[in-house]
Parts: structure tokens; sequence; C-alpha cells
């Protein structure tokens, strides 16, 4: 097929706009032969890189071809234009100075952006006039810096504190993946992931929480990792432990105790020895103990950052080693015979009680003796060694009681005449009846 003639007044046309004009008259034909296809390489391309639109199923009679922006074909969106008798290429108004066009159709676009995104259409001219399109589409996605982990608290307080990590920089068509201890994250209700992953949350931290955390960012062209991110958790301090854990010492030997607590930051240490501060150290020694130095040994750490302290007090005894097992003898049997003597006398005391009380004292009021003076005396008993001093007003030659009978008191001593043994007191002493209460 021969290139068309000019027009009439003779003034040149050139082949580009005549393939151009083609084409918009002849859009609307079906093609006759197999379906024109647009590849592109890669499918999806990264930010800066070079893609191609590869054309498969060319005809072999072609006049020309024609490259659009978009779906559609319109003028305005002409990229480029390509005669292929003559192999010269024509920039359209949509030419950004990036495409190239090769005598096969294929279109490169180098040095992408994301504004290239999107489909392309080719439109072909074949020499008897036919006109057939196909389209393709370009993908192009941001280049991915790497990403890195920043916190909303850098010193969270264990079992008290909240920390949102978040993966930064935030970059469209990105996806976000979070690791800790180079595994995926577990399943706990302490964390949370936003609707785009972007940002991690961990409720009340705890020290377990403090990661390696790894943020990866990806697309379908690139992917990204961040550096690994460990959490600074302040915790503790625990309750310390005092070692070595021996109680008991020789005196002169030499003391050496030392105090543990886990803790963030590390716990200071400062010690108490029955209650007197000592100075402030981790480690504490005593040399040349002496028994005075028994007593209560108490650790105190403290942690500057979480503001906790705990205690532990270890007894610490320093004796020469030798154990008691009871009393010595002598004080044994000095103990038994006390006990002995204490008992003797003790029963020694009733029995004697018992008999001063079961021995009735004698009185006016208990017996009745007819025709003896009225005169009252005051006397003590005539039992021999036990004086009845609350019984007065008795009779001077009062009579003694034994075993019923009455007894004459003999000689007595008196203010009158001095008393005689009268036959009165053989006879039978009958005790005078107590009035009824």
């Amino acid at each position: 097929m021969e290139p068309p003639s000019a027009p009439s007044r003779g003034t040149h046309v050139p082949w580009q706009e005549l393939l151009l004009a083609v084409s918009l008259l002849t859009f609307w034909n079906p093609p006759t032969t197999a379906q024109l296809t647009v590849e592109s390489v890669p499918p999806n391309a990264a930010e800066g890189k070079d893609v191609l639109l590869r054309v498969h199923s060319l005809p072999g009679d072609l006049l020309g071809y024609n490259w659009f922006r978009g779906e559609t074909v319109m003028s305005s969106h002409q990229i480029v234009s390509y005669v292929v008798d003559t192999q010269v290429a024509t920039p359209g108004p949509a030419h950004s100075g990036r495409e190239t066009i090769y005598p096969n159709g294929s279109l490169l676009l180098q040095r992408v952006t994301l504004n290239d995104t999107g489909n392309y259409t080719l439109q072909i001219v074949r020499k008897n006039a036919q006109v057939e399109q196909g389209t393709g589409q370009i993908r192009v996605f941001p280049e991915l810096i790497k990403p890195i982990i920043t916190r909303n608290n850098s010193d969270p307080v264990e079992n008290a504190d909240s920390v949102v990590l978040t993966c930064e920089p935030q970059t469209q068509s990105t996806s976000y993946l979070w690791s800790v201890n180079s595994k995926s994250l577990p399943a706990s209700a302490r964390l949370k992931l936003s609707l785009d992953n972007r940002t991690l949350t961990i409720h009340r931290v705890t020290r377990n929480d403090t990661g390696p955390y790894e943020c990866e960012t990806w697309n379908p062209v690139i992917a990204g990792c961040s550096d690994p991110f460990t959490l600074n958790v302040l915790y503790g301090p625990d309750a310390p432990t005092i070692s070595p854990s021996d109680s008991h010492y020789r005196p002169g030997a030499s003391l050496r105790l030392s105090c543990h607590a886990a803790s963030n930051p590390p716990a200071r240490y400062s010690w108490l020895i029955n209650g007197r501060p000592q100075p402030s150290t981790q480690e504490l020694f005593i040399p040349n103990l002496a028994a005075n130095d028994s007593g209560a040994y108490t650790c105190i750490a403290s942690n500057s950052g979480t503001r906790l302290k705990k205690t532990t007090v270890q007894t610490i005894t320093v004796s020469d080693g030798r154990k008691t097992t009871g009393l010595p003898v002598g004080s044994i049997i000095g103990f038994a015979v006390g006990v002995l003597v204490g008992l003797a006398l003790t029963v020694a005391l009733g029995c004697l009680l018992l008999r001063t009380r079961t021995e009735r004292p004698w009185s006016s009021q208990q017996f009745h003796f007819p025709g003896l003076p009225g005169q009252p005396y005051h006397s003590r008993s005539y039992l021999p060694g036990i004086t009845t001093p609350q019984h007065e007003h008795l009779w001077p030659d009062q009579p003694q009681s034994r075993n019923g009978f009455l007894v004459s008191p003999g000689n007595c001593s008196f203010q009158g005449p001095s008393c005689t043994p009268d036959s009165r007191w053989s006879q039978e002493l009958q005790p005078e009846p107590e009035d009824s209460l």
C-alpha cells in the first residue's frame, strides 16, 4: 500500500497526522486478526525503575502505531506516534520525555513515578486502513526506605504503664508486619494492632515485653525491615537474696555477705545490723567476729526508677559451736533435794494446821460450870505449848478437858487465893447445848 497522495493544494501532510486521522476515523472498526495484547514488564514496578509495555500479536502489514495514556483514544492523551516505513516517532501532548517507542511497537517508560500508575492503550494502523488496539497497565509502588520503630514512652514501669510502638514512615500502598524475638506476635489480650498494623500497643508492660521488636514494611515490589528495637522496662527490685545462707559462725571468723535483687535499673543496696545502719554496699564484710556480732542482718534493695524498696533479713549467730543438752548433774541433784524438802515442809505445815483446827478451845459460852466464882480471868490455855489469847473471860480455875473428863488445873497463878484441887473437877464435864441458830 502506497502512502496517500498529497492534497490538491500541493501542501505536504505529515505521516503522523495522517496516521492519527486514519486511526480516529476507523476507531470503531472491529479487528480482523488475532487479539492484540500489551504486557507490563515487570507487572509491578518500584518507583524510579524502568517499565516496558511489550506488544504481542502484531500483524505484519503495519502502517504505524499510536500510544495513548488511559483506556480511550484521545488526541490530548497521545504519548507518541510512530511510522513504520520511515521509523519516525513523533511525541504527543502526553509525552513526558521519559517514553521511548520501539519498531515492534513496545513502549519503554524510564524512571517511573507513582503518577505513571494506570492504563496505556496502543493503537495500530494497518496498510489496509484497519485499526486495532490493546490496553496494558502499569503499577508503580513507592521505593521503601528502611523503617524505624518509635515509642511514646522511653522508660515504662512494669505493670503500671502502656507503650505504643510505631513503624515509621507511613507510606501509601504499604503493608506492615511486626515480630518479637524473631517470631510472630503472640496472641495476647495486652497486645493490640491498629487497623493498618502500623502501630503496636502493649498494655501494662512487663519485664518479659522487652523484645527485641522488628517492623517489616513491604509492597509487591520491595520490602524493608527495621533494626531490632529493645524496650527498656523498669521493674523491681524483687525480694533480695542474701548469700551465703550460712547462719552460724565461730568467733574470730570473717563474715562476708552479698545481696542481690532482680531490678532495672540495677538496685542500690544498704545494710542494717540489729537495726543499725551500715555503709551502702552490695557486699558486707566483718572480720574477726565476736559474740556481740550476732543478730539480724537486713539487706535493703532500692530502685530509683520504680521508687520501690524490698528487704530480706538473715539471722547470724556467733558461737564456739558447743551445745548443752541439759543442766549439770549437781544442779539437777540440788533441784531435786530442794523439791523434796519443800514438799516435806508443806506436809508438816498441813498436818499442824489440821491438828490446830480439830482441838476446840474452851469458853464460857460452850460449857457451864456450876458453883464457880464469877470473876473473869484472863489466862493462857492450860494445854502445854498452845495459847489461846483470843478466848478471854475464862475462870481462874478453869479445868482442862482430856478425853471428855475434867481435870483440875492444879497449881494456878492468879490474883487471889491459890487454887487447890477440887473434887468437882473429877466429874464428867457436860457441855451445855448450843442455842439453835
